[in-house]
């Protein structure tokens, strides 16, 4: 599946299932609280704090989809063409960043020391 056929697919979600589209504000206060449980999963299973009982229950890949399924529907809905952004946005780190990353040492040394 395209970016652009993923966010065809969750507009056409909205219009059969969902009735419209939530507010911009309301869906940036959900992506944000969607980022969130995916940090929780991600500080839990890649950092230093311990699971608690009721995390056990979370799903690294369901909670990407999650955060992804939401940008499709604040894209949606301000007119945002993931796939031309997603482009520009890569010529843009690339003639940006050609050289920055190759060149620092703190990437070239794993522990960052």
């Amino acid at each position: 599946m395209t970016i652009k056929e993923a966010q065809r697919k969750a507009d056409q979600w909205i219009k059969t299932y969902g009735v419209r589209y939530f507010s911009e504000l309301t869906n940036m206060a959900i992506l944000t609280e969607e980022v969130g449980e995916l940090a929780r999963i991600i500080v839990r299973t890649y950092g230093d704090q311990s699971f608690k009982e009721s995390d056990k229950k979370g799903n690294l890949a369901d909670e990407m989809a999650d955060v992804l399924w939401v940008l499709l529907c604040l894209a949606n809905q301000t007119g945002v063409d993931l796939t031309e952004a997603f482009q520009k946005n890569m010529e843009k780190k690339t003639k940006r960043d050609a050289e920055r990353h190759l060149e620092n040492e703190k990437l070239k040394n794993h522990n960052g020391l």
